[in-house]
């Protein structure tokens, strides 16, 4: 498969080391229960060949949560990502806000996923960071990529307010950035506007139909036919499975991660 590049850039770690990242990134910026805590042991080991550039700044994540009783991580993630939109984990909203445009992102998003053989299941929107980088990490890395390069200026205000609150979730975010290009002069004019303005603010009410049922409204990004499921496979995302080693994921299209 080739590696799509972002405008100019080209990664510097390898696909593996990118899924291992994305994956654990993925459970860390979730909502932190019982099954994370269980699994903090199970995410250090994935870490430990991983590059520094990407592991070192989640294994400080890891190390937060190991050390503080669980609902007082839970109050601290409520107050970081749930009470204020500054720090909003959905992508689109920084850059379309509550209007009709983010309808249209929306459905963008659903329609990638499916041309991968997943589905939402309803329960978050598809363009959750969280959702996203696990459809990468077990599904289809090169989509998500993409996805994850267009909306690029959300990650970096998403940085700056985690780092402004000395967020204990921000070095997650910035091992996120570790995998992405950097900002071309495009991207910082579009922050620097973002940073002025804040999101659209036009208030619209978001009633998504899913994605479309023609299936010539939903093309696959690169051309290929999505991959067909065997009888029986899950086939949406959010549904809790164990860690797979990324060397040994299924090929096929699974689930990973656990609705908040």
């Amino acid at each position: 498969m080739i590696w799509r590049r972002h405008r100019r850039s080209s990664p510097s770690l390898s696909r593996s080391d990118i899924r291992t990242s994305w994956q654990v990134t993925s459970l860390l910026l979730d909502y932190p229960d019982e099954r994370l805590i269980e699994l903090l042991p199970t995410l250090r080991d994935a870490l430990a060949d991983a590059p520094s550039a990407v592991a070192d700044p989640l294994r400080a994540v890891l190390e937060h949560l190991e050390s503080r009783p669980l609902q007082q991580v839970q109050s601290a993630y409520i107050d970081t990502f749930d009470v204020t939109r500054r720090c909003a984990l959905h992508l689109t909203y920084y850059t379309c806000g509550d209007t009709r445009k983010r309808g249209v992102e929306l459905i963008r998003f659903k329609q990638a996923y499916r041309s991968a053989g997943v589905e939402m299941d309803d329960r978050e929107l598809p363009d959750h960071l969280c959702v996203l980088l696990e459809f990468g990490a077990a599904h289809d890395l090169d989509t998500a990529w993409k996805l994850l390069c267009d909306n690029r200026v959300g990650i970096e205000l998403l940085q700056r307010a985690l780092n402004a609150k000395s967020s204990p979730w921000l070095p997650a975010v910035e091992s996120l950035r570790a995998t992405l290009p950097v900002l071309d002069g495009t991207d910082e004019e579009a922050l620097a506007r973002l940073i002025a303005e804040g999101p659209p603010s036009e208030q619209v009410g978001l009633d998504l139909p899913g994605y479309a049922i023609d299936p010539r409204l939903n093309p696959n990004p690169w051309g290929a036919p999505p991959p067909m499921l065997p009888p029986g496979a899950p086939n949406s995302l959010r549904s809790p499975i164990p860690i797979y080693p990324v060397d040994k994921a299924p090929s096929s299209p699974s689930t990973v991660g656990a609705p908040r």
